[in-house]
């Protein structure tokens, strides 16, 4: 595997975003790399892939040129490979936040909820107690559909459609966690990290963000405790506990979800149609030879576009990543 993928975040402040939008362009394209790159007051979130060389070069330059501020030099990344580039273009964008929660009071740099590692998560889980007897209750903060692609085994999963809508399932939920450990977990910790910055504002106790997030825990532990694969946004779909590329796909006309055993079907069609949009597109493909699908777009906060295989749902595609 050829191509090197870079995931990275880091909640700081940021003066001015504008100043720094077009040299990291100029560098990344520079060095023929692609992805996403979000740049808001809170920090920055980035998605890059390309040959090792230009992400080591990459990575050098964020964390030591002085444009910077040494605000990047303790940048941590998670690292996985493929065998062709999954970004189709270089993007540099601005934001409000790295990751939309509508929080303001929510500034990670200002201090962090507790964190867990990977390891230890492990060893709490394999016992079903933490280290002080309590049970531990795993809070998968991502999307439904991402969910649907593989999650910790019993976790909890409130099927919200976007990040923003955390807080009040919190509210809805908060006797679910009373005398409990909560660990929040998200793709890359991005998410549970805000969240479980939120939890504890709102005064739940014993509350933890998985540290790195599910990739982290893949890399370090494998999948022990976890059933499926790992939704992530560019064209590999979904990684394995092995953070090889798993079989599952999107379809082509709808972006929705597609397992393996949905890609056995009459229903679908690689590069036309799958059993939802046939569903949906039945009397269009009668007529046509194919489903009349959408295109859809989303960026790496995870906006939701287009239609999902869970009734109701909805999921995105195109230029994303992990977060």
């Amino acid at each position: 595997m050829s191509i090197v993928n870079l995931a990275a975040y880091k909640f700081v402040s940021i003066a001015s975003t504008a100043d720094w939008r077009e040299p990291l362009r100029a560098r990344c394209d520079a060095l023929g790399l692609r992805g996403t790159i979000l740049l808001a007051p809170e920090g920055i979130n980035l998605f890059l892939a390309g040959p090792a060389e230009a992400t080591d070069a990459f990575l050098a330059y964020l964390r030591g040129d002085a444009l910077f501020e040494g605000k990047f030099a303790d940048l941590e990344v998670k690292v996985s490979h493929s065998d062709k580039q999954p970004f189709r273009r270089m993007l540099v964008k601005l934001k409000r936040e790295i990751i939309t929660m509508n929080s303001p009071a929510i500034r990670p740099e200002a201090g962090r909820a507790p964190a867990v590692d990977a390891r230890t998560l492990k060893r709490w889980l394999d016992a079903g107690i933490d280290d002080a007897g309590r049970e531990v209750v795993m809070l998968d903060t991502r999307n439904a559909f991402e969910v649907d692609v593989g999650t910790f085994q019993k976790a909890v999963d409130y099927r919200i459609t976007k990040f923003s809508q955390f807080p009040q399932v919190v509210a809805d939920h908060r006797a679910d966690f009373e005398g409990k450990t909560i660990v929040s977990f998200c793709t890359g910790g991005i998410r549970c990290e805000k969240a479980a910055i939120h939890m504890e504002n709102v005064g739940i106790d014993h509350v933890y963000q998985l540290e790195g997030g599910i990739l982290k825990y893949f890399e370090e532990v494998g999948g022990e405790h976890y059933d499926g694969d790992c939704f992530v946004f560019d064209y590999r779909t979904a990684l394995t506990p092995a953070l090889e590329p798993a079989a599952t796909t999107q379809c082509f006309a709808c972006r929705a979800v597609v397992d393996v055993a949905a890609q056995q079907t009459a229903e679908y069609k690689a590069g036309e149609y799958c059993p939802s949009c046939y569903a949906t597109n039945r009397e269009s493909l009668a007529n046509q030879g194919r489903p009349a699908g959408r295109s859809s777009h989303a960026d790496a906060s995870g906006t939701l576009t287009s239609q999902s295989p869970r009734a109701g749902a909805t999921r995105p595609s195109g230029d994303a990543a992990l977060a």
